[in-house]
């Protein structure tokens, strides 16, 4: 099967079984979900979502949050993974957008990497989900299940899988695409073990037909 032709198997098969597919985070607004996103690096969605609630009551605007001591941040993120780091990167974030972008959280991704605790995976999540951009985050659940599947080849890096998979996933499913393979990553096709007697795909998976044959 040729690549192109992998993709639109792979997209159709999604299209149906997960039509609605979007990220499991809790946020209202671009500065909601930019904490929530640095929050989420090493950590649960489900955790991250227990913390927000009380963190943004307390700091509610990029303003307050700029205003704010990691110190007194950390004490409202200490049970996620890395709290001293995610503390002052919050703050710092916060900063940062007040004084380049007149306190908003920026749409496009270079701007969003000018942010600390912003590399270019979370700048793609924000960029995607808030701001409709074609932007292709890769997570170490989209970056396996690529390679499994052979969306992505050989790749080494999560920029590269990143390069291959907008290369032929249509730029308006870019966004759902990415969420698609986190989902299946996260439930089906995860790290050890993966689910595969409840995947679709193994028809064309890379990574089952290798195992089968050793089996």
């Amino acid at each position: 099967m040729k690549k192109n032709e992998l993709f639109e198997y792979v997209i159709k098969y999604f299209q149906k079984e997960m039509p609605v597919a979007e990220t499991e985070l809790e946020y209202q607004n671009p500065y909601e979900l930019i904490v929530a996103v640095i929050l989420s690096a090493q950590c649960t969605d489900k955790r991250v979502n227990m913390i927000t609630p009380e963190l943004l009551k307390r700091f509610p605007t990029l303003q307050k949050m700029a205003e704010a001591e990691p110190a007194e941040v950390f004490e409202y993120v200490k049970s996620c993974s890395y709290p001293n780091n995610k503390a002052k990167h919050l703050v710092g974030m916060a900063k940062k957008a007040v004084e380049l972008f007149n306190g908003k959280i920026p749409e496009e991704v270079d701007d969003l990497q000018k942010l600390p605790g912003v590399g270019r995976k979370t700048a793609n999540v924000i960029a995607s989900v808030v701001f409709n951009k074609p932007a292709m985050a890769v997570d170490t659940h989209v970056f396996r299940v690529a390679a499994r599947i052979g969306l992505s080849t050989d790749s080494k890096t999560p920029l590269t899988t990143e390069m291959q998979l907008i290369k032929y996933i249509p730029e308006e499913l870019i966004s759902k695409a990415h969420h698609w393979l986190i989902l299946h990553g996260r439930y089906v096709c995860i790290a050890r073990n993966p689910k595969c007697e409840f995947c679709g795909l193994t028809e064309v998976c890379k990574y089952y037909h290798k195992e089968k044959i050793k089996s």
